[in-house]
Order: structure tokens, then C-alpha cells, then sequence
């Protein structure tokens, strides 16, 4: 993990050039985008995960939810983006990674037969969506791996934001969660699978869609988390951590200037301040 720090009394600016998103009822950004917008009515359903095609196919078949999902929607924020996969350092961020391996590792754990596969461990580390994306793009550049609990995405965000910023290069965050099965799922409710992911410049370009700043030393507050105000897409922020980035796209969707609280940690919030480009 690569943590980045700035001036506390520095603001932070970045640029939305990118957008990839996949979840529940939710196929992608440009889908997405107008259910969120208020264009186009929000239905729950299932996340439909694509294959992996960027993947070498022995890869391929060894690829779970988590890798699926963090592919899929990191690839549609850096085609939006124009820019090449292979240069961007990245951010990846979740709660508690693939929790469908997890379940699995889990009850052969507890079978007579407790051997696991060298598959099920490798993909068991919490990197594995990282490693798996530098080698569908060959990307060598640095990647940073968070969790954060339910305050994974905000977490991300910050350091993705910081990264670009201090280090003045455009950044892929790419925010995930998956599902577990019963009986981990009574601990860790987790209903779904969803992933959001943003490509971050520290400058604006043709291809800029938003703007988002952290102001000062006033970035963390105790003030309440934005919500959803329509019921089925604020049922989809509490069940599912990476969720908590749907205030941010919605007002990105809307073309909204506004100051915007995103859930992180449970006395402290990441507040951000949105316009549209």
C-alpha cells in the first residue's frame, strides 16, 4: 500500500475524465448516468458481470466477481479518458475484497478435505484485482491497494486525489465490492456486487466532465453523509460499500456545483466540493 500526503492547509483539485460503473441495475456509466440524472427511473436488479476479455484466457478462467467487476469498469473510465491503460498508476479500493473466495476458502476450510487451491489463494489477496488489471494492460506503473472498511471508497478517493496531485499525473481509481455468500453474509451483509471507477488528472482537458476539490483543513468534518434522495438508489448506498460514491456521480450526472459529504469513517466524513466542467 502507497500512501501520499500533501500540505493539510493545500488545497486539493482534480479532474473527472473518466467514468466506468457497474452494478446492480446498473450496466454502465452511460446507463447509469441517467438513472442518475433522474432522466431514466432506477430498477434493482443483479449485477451482470462480463468476462474478463482482456485477460489472457487461462487468466480468464481463474478470474472471480471481484476481478471481473474492478476490470470491467476500469476499462470504461480509460477509454473515456483517452488515455493509455499501461501509464496510469492506479488505486484499488475495497471493503473486504472477493468475499464469494473467501466463502469458498471458508468451507473447505471446514470440510475433511482442507487442501486449497493455488487458485482460490492467489485470488484471495487482497491485490489480486491490482495485479490482475497490469496484466490485461501491462500497466508497470505504481498501484496502491486500501481498505477501508465502509469507508473504502472515500478513502480511495483521497488518495487518488492526493496522488495526482502531489505527484502531477492523471490516476485510475477503481472503487469494489462483491458479496458473501451465507453464513459469512448474517456477519457481512453485503447484498451485491458493484464498482465505480474514475480517472483523475490534476489538470483540465477536452475531456473533462467534473471538477473535485478538498478545501484546506476543512476536508474532514462530523457532519451527516449525503444521501440518495430516491429509496431504491439509497437502499444500493447502504448495501453495498463502494455504493457510498453514488452522491459524487449523481452530482456529476446532474451537472450539479455542490458541496457534497461522502460516508468514510464513523465519526468523520470526507467532504468535497463538485462542478461540473
Amino acid at each position: 500500500m502507497m500512501l501520499h500526503s500533501a500540505n493539510p492547509a493545500q488545497s486539493l483539485t482534480v479532474f473527472v475524465d473518466g467514468i466506468g460503473l457497474l452494478g446492480p441495475g446498473l450496466s454502465n456509466w452511460v446507463q447509469g448516468r441517467q438513472h442518475l440524472d433522474g432522466s431514466l427511473p432506477y430498477q434493482a436488479g443483479l449485477c451482470i458481470l462480463p468476462l474478463p476479455m482482456a485477460l489472457p484466457p487461462a487468466e480468464r478462467r481463474r478470474a472471480g466477481a471481484v476481478v471481473k467487476v474492478s476490470l470491467a469498469v476500469a476499462q470504461e473510465a480509460v477509454a473515456a479518458s483517452g488515455l493509455k491503460a499501461s501509464a496510469l498508476p492506479s488505486v484499488f479500493s475495497s471493503s473486504g475484497g472477493d468475499g464469494i473466495n473467501c466463502h469458498e476458502i471458508c468451507r473447505t476450510l471446514a470440510s475433511s478435505d482442507r487442501l486449497i487451491s493455488p487458485t482460490r489463494f492467489h485470488n484471495s489477496v487482497h491485490n489480486a484485482a491490482s495485479g490482475y488489471w497490469s496484466i490485461s494492460t501491462g500497466a508497470m506503473c505504481s498501484s496502491s491497494v486500501l481498505c477501508a472498511y465502509d469507508g473504502s471508497f472515500a478513502a480511495g478517493l483521497l488518495e487518488a486525489m492526493t496522488q495526482a496531485v502531489v505527484e502531477d499525473t492523471a490516476v485510475l481509481l477503481v472503487a469494489y465490492d462483491t458479496d458473501y455468500p451465507e453464513p459469512l453474509h448474517s456477519k457481512r451483509p453485503v447484498s451485491d456486487t458493484l464498482g465505480v471507477a474514475l480517472v483523475l488528472s490534476p489538470r483540465l482537458s477536452a475531456r473533462s466532465v467534473a471538477r473535485i476539490t478538498l478545501q484546506g483543513t476543512s476536508f474532514l468534518t462530523s457532519a451527516a453523509a449525503d444521501t440518495m434522495i430516491e429509496a431504491a438508489l439509497e437502499l444500493l448506498r447502504q448495501a453495498i460499500p463502494a455504493a457510498r460514491a453514488l452522491p459524487l456521480l449523481q452530482a456529476i450526472a446532474r451537472k450539479q456545483a455542490t458541496p457534497l459529504v461522502l460516508a468514510y469513517l464513523d465519526d468523520m466524513q470526507l467532504a468535497v466540493e463538485v462542478a461540473p466542467c
